[in-house]
């Protein structure tokens, strides 16, 4: 599949390419995004080289669609649908320190949740969000995208740091995508 292009009133959604790693690399040196996302600790400018390859083979196989999220030219995070191919994708995203609390991330999660959900990708009936637990900014945009709350996975999150609970929320292709009442205190 070759790499779809995306735009909202004020981002831009494409694959990230060579000239993106200085950012990357940057963005992933905070200890947050590290902690509840799957990047490496410590992470390494190889980490980020070897991501924007891994994001080419993926878009080329249609198993993991990514896109830099850019707003005024400049990476302000990533986003993708991991295992897209099987129906009931995964939506992962990370937005940069610099660029947290702008709203960014239901803007882009709306326009990927949109490509995701097109009438010319009828074998997507489901997407996933998963967070660890404590993760209250992920929980925050998951539920304001329309996503429902559905329970616990108990030490399904393992990255380079160890092991950790996950939050799990899941919305259908016909949903509402409007907040919706979570049992968690999202503050």
């Amino acid at each position: 599949m070759e790499p779809d292009h995306l735009q909202t009133p004020r981002l831009e959604l494409s694959a990230p390419t060579t000239a993106d790693v200085a950012a990357i690399h940057a963005a992933c040196q905070d200890a947050d995004l590290q902690r509840y996302t799957t990047v490496p600790s410590p992470y390494l400018l190889e980490d980020a080289e070897r991501f924007v390859a891994l994001t080419a083979e993926w878009w080329a196989d249609g198993t993991q669609p990514t896109w830099a999220i850019r707003r005024d030219g400049r990476v302000a995070g990533m986003i993708g649908l991991a295992k897209l191919d099987t129906g009931a994708p995964e939506i992962g995203y990370w937005i940069a320190r610099d660029a947290r609390r702008q709203n960014i991330a239901v803007e882009a999660g709306t326009a990927v949740i949109d490509w995701a959900f097109a009438d010319d990708r009828p074998a997507v009936e489901r997407i996933e969000w998963r967070a660890v637990v404590g993760n209250l900014g992920s929980a925050r945009i998951a539920r304001r995208l329309g996503f429902r709350y559905e329970g616990l996975l108990r030490q399904a999150h393992v990255n380079s740091l160890g092991r950790a609970d996950l939050w799990i929320g899941g919305l259908l292709r016909h949903d509402e995508r409007t907040p919706q009442d979570w049992p968690l205190d999202l503050g």
